[in-house]
């Protein structure tokens, strides 16, 4: 069964609101065997939603609608279902009984817009909001399925959730759509898809997507099939294919971050860890501290910007940066190994770099960041050039700062 997903919303299209909804419908709908072939955004226009209603329900199996169920002027859809379907809107009892309760609840009164909300086209099978007062509708008809629910995400994603996802589980075709993601950092994408070379031999007739962001790549494996078990075998071939010729690169899978991961870690190995920060601005320190039990093994961060906060908190000799610059190997190790001994702890990490957009020169230019590491048997730095966008620079110096403690745990060559 193929499914299309329809967004309604100018909010969406003038780029006021991100489109999280779909990527929601998408991941559920996958999961019980249903292809998403296309996500469509249409304005709060009823002659554009009709129009995308027809063209929709012809040339797909499902169709699932999110947004306009509102009762405003603006809130649409429910009057265009029902030209769809050339039917009325009627007062449902379930919907009312559900709104009544939503209400009671939060000691609010009923409303003209309460009642408003009661307004179901005529046919439809009521999905319950235990998040809002506009119901769901769900039809039925010639062997097509045509759903409808709010725009709101937790609204949407309860219906989804609570019965979209288990009516098609119950009826499901057989059908099995299994992804795996697996992320890496530290490697481009061009770089990475030529170490994995000719994936033809590994996929062996299924997907593979490259899908690089600022962190790093993100590798998504796709297997369709109708028996589960040689599907997830399949699975973890292609996986162990790719791992066999990456797997330095490779952190974590699916949603798992770079900072959960080196968290596990250092908690297995009984590390602990300080930071140092120049160029960084404490974005280190607040990434590490995103993970939750971060004070097991996270003792503190120091955002040493100026040259001064070197040699006072981390006793970086004043000579060493007048002769080498804040922004140098010789500095970043001394700030790594400063932060490691005044903090007691066994691992220090360091950033230090020209961030822009001013500030560069031809021998250090924007995008130089120096990553110090120290531990009781070894002190370095690595070089790296990050790009001229300030932002950026910050955010993949992190990255690579927690690629480097990582793969120093594990034992991993850089």
């Amino acid at each position: 069964m193929k499914a299309i997903i329809i967004s309604i919303g100018n909010e969406l299209l003038i780029g006021q609101v991100v489109n999280t909804n779909a990527a929601f419908i998408a991941e559920k709908l996958n999961s019980v065997g249903i292809e998403i072939s296309k996500i469509l955004t249409v304005a709060d226009d009823g002659e554009a939603i009709l129009m995308s209603f027809k063209e929709s329900y012809a040339s797909h199996d499902i169709v699932i609608v999110t947004g306009g169920l509102g009762p405003t002027h603006d809130d649409i859809t429910r009057t265009s279902v029902c030209a769809f379907f050339q039917t009325d809107l009627v007062s449902n009892d379930e919907a009312r009984i559900n709104i009544q309760q939503f209400l009671k609840a939060r000691n609010r009164p009923w409303s003209d817009a309460a009642e408003n909300q009661t307004l179901i086209p005529r046919g439809a099978t009521v999905m319950s909001n235990p998040h809002g007062t506009a119901p769901g509708e769900f039809f039925h008809r010639d062997g097509k399925y045509f759903i409808v629910m709010p725009g709101v995400p937790q609204e949407m994603e309860a219906m989804i959730t609570n019965f979209v996802v288990p009516y098609f589980q119950k009826t499901s075709s057989g059908k099995v759509i299994l992804h795996r993601t697996l992320n890496t950092t530290g490697i481009p994408e061009s770089l990475l898809a030529e170490r994995l070379g000719n994936t033809d031999e590994i996929l062996q007739g299924e997907k593979l997507a490259f899908l690089p962001s600022t962190g790093g790549v993100r590798l998504r494996i796709t297997v369709i099939g109708v028996d589960r078990m040689k599907s997830e075998q399949k699975l973890s071939s292609i996986e162990q294919a790719i791992r066999v010729k990456a797997e330095k690169y490779i952190y974590s899978i699916e949603n798992q971050s770079l900072e959960e991961t080196l968290g596990k870690l250092l908690i297995e190995q009984h590390r602990t860890i300080a930071v140092a920060e120049s160029c960084t601005g404490g974005l280190l320190a607040d990434t590490v501290t995103n993970v939750p039990g971060s004070s097991r093994y996270f003792e503190r961060g120091l955002i040493t910007y100026s040259n001064q906060s070197k040699h006072d908190l981390l006793g970086v000799p004043k000579e060493l940066i007048e002769m080498h610059g804040a922004v140098s190997k010789e500095v970043a190790e001394a700030m790594a190994r400063g932060v490691r001994t005044t903090s007691n702890v066994n691992i220090g990490v360091s950033t230090s770099g020209i961030a822009g957009p001013t500030g560069g020169s031809a021998e250090k230019p924007v995008g130089l960041v120096w990553i110090g590491y120290s531990d009781a048997k070894e002190t370095f730095a690595i070089k790296l050039h990050l790009g001229s966008e300030r932002i950026r620079i910050k955010e993949r110096a992190v990255q690579a700062a927690l690629e480097l403690v990582r793969r120093r745990l594990l034992k991993i060559d850089q």
